[in-house]
């Protein structure tokens, strides 16, 4: 009897501390408070602080629609191989990974290539100067828009990059010093001439979560906080890009992608199938290697690897993938640091907050207060991240504002904190540092701040 009693209040002090854990959650649920900015995601938002917070559904999904999101997300995670195979044939023949998520691990970041490994988590864009048919970046003869480095048996692949970095040290005002790290990028292997005047972009996979809200913030909401002309005298001149949708045959709006180069989530899925993956689809039905000495597949042919209903299951998954909450919104610490950051001016393109239009396709995403802290424009960072290359309306110094929702979970979630565009910086302070152009005033501010004020900046974005 002892013993039994002994379990009962093992239990019950077990839930009253487990409730108290959970108060937080609790007490910020999107129906007691649709507005705090714990919601990151506003309804959808995943209370979850671990390795798998970026991978939560969203909240509400009838049961019709929640069977789609679950076969786009093993899709998602399929492997491919060569054809013929009975599932998931046509892999190829050149190709840079193959699955979804052996790039976007865990729905997250990808990471640089150690010493000596090739880039498994990163691809590099390439282009010549001039525009193709469509605005697009001009691809390169033999190559296409993107460098595959590898390929299947028996196959060549087009080639590699080594990277290399040069270390600078620099210092902040109050004497601390810090090291920047700027690559170098060499190719290695190809299996034909590259021209000598190639343009070549490095990208690390992006995360996937939160993507379906930002595809329903409205046009005219991204479009409104555009200043090319930096009319307002801030500093900050934000542009949109316009860029090809394939399907509608149009010029657009560009939100997705490191410079907002793809219009929504189902061209987004499809290129990176089709030049990722090798795998053709409606949308790219032909075939990356098509008039390169590795293409052996009918050129006639109007059979696609990955039918139309896989294609939009994926589509839906990342549309349909949830934001992990905030974390210590309510610490001194990170108070100031918000303090700071709004100082900084980060927030002028790290907007904090934006709604949702109305979306009757899809309920969940529809007039939802959320908190990306992205404007979805294209934003000069200086010559320290140009790539050189531009990208339909987006220059070679130009990115789109990254958004630092769930950024203070990527240690957790991907094992890693490299970023920017290329994966160069080794946390977020040297995030901070490499920022120039118009940020670079923001960036001075930050240098001018005291250890204790530094420290309280990254607790904020931290907990983002």
């Amino acid at each position: 009897m002892r013993k039994t009693t002994i379990a009962i209040l093992f239990i019950l002090v077990t839930m009253v501390a487990l409730q108290v854990a959970c108060r937080k959650a609790d007490s910020i649920s999107p129906d007691e408070n649709p507005d705090s900015e714990w919601l990151s995601g506003g309804s959808q938002t995943a209370f979850d602080q671990g390795s798998g917070a970026f991978s939560h559904v969203f909240s509400g999904l009838p049961a019709n629609l929640l069977r789609v999101h679950e076969i786009g997300d093993g899709q998602f995670n399929a492997t491919f191989v060569s054809a013929p195979a009975p599932i998931n044939p046509g892999l190829g023949p050149i190709f840079n990974n193959v699955a979804c998520g052996s790039c976007h691990v865990a729905d997250g970041r990808g990471k640089v290539p150690g010493l000596g490994e090739s880039a498994a988590n990163m691809l590099f864009r390439l282009s010549l100067p001039g525009e193709g048919e469509h605005g697009n970046p001009l691809p390169v003869p033999g190559y296409g828009d993107q460098l595959q480095n590898r390929a299947l048996l028996g196959k060549q692949r087009e080639g590699d990059v080594a990277i290399t970095y040069t270390e600078t040290v620099y210092k902040f005002a109050d004497g601390t010093t810090y090291s920047l790290r700027a690559p170098t990028y060499t190719f290695t292997g190809l299996y034909t001439a590259m021209p000598g005047n190639v343009l070549l972009s490095p990208r690390v996979a992006a995360p996937v979560f939160g993507l379906g809200l930002l595809e329903a913030i409205s046009e005219t909401d991204i479009m409104a906080g555009a200043d090319p002309d930096d009319k307002d005298g801030d500093g900050i001149s934000g542009k949109y890009n316009i860029v090809y949708d394939v399907f509608s045959g149009k010029k657009v709006l560009g939100r997705f992608g490191w410079k907002a180069n793809q219009p929504n989530l189902l061209q987004q899925v499809a290129a990176a199938y089709n030049g990722d993956i090798g795998i053709t689809n409606f949308l790219f039905p032909k075939e990356s290697s098509q008039g390169q000495t590795q293409f052996d597949s009918d050129p006639n042919s109007t059979s696609y690897e990955l039918t139309d209903s896989l294609l939009h299951s994926v589509q839906f998954y990342v549309r349909t993938l949830a934001v992990p909450v905030r974390r210590n919104v309510t610490d001194a610490k990170v108070l100031q640091g918000k303090a700071l950051f709004t100082a900084a001016g980060c927030i002028k393109c790290h907007r904090a907050e934006v709604r949702t239009g109305v979306d009757v396709s899809l309920a969940q995403v529809s007039n939802q207060l959320i908190h990306p802290f992205t404007d979805l424009l294209l934003h000069d960072m200086g010559t320290g991240l140009a790539d050189n290359r531009p990208d339909f309306l987006a220059k070679g110094t130009e990115w789109r504002t990254a958004p630092l929702w769930g950024i203070g979970l990527t240690q957790k979630v991907n094992g890693h904190t490299n970023f920017l565009h290329d994966g160069r910086a080794r946390n977020l302070m040297e995030a901070i540092m490499w920022h120039g152009g118009e940020a670079l005033a923001a960036k001075n501010r930050v240098s001018n701040m005291s250890r204790s004020e530094r420290d309280a900046l990254l607790a904020y974005v931290g907990s983002l």
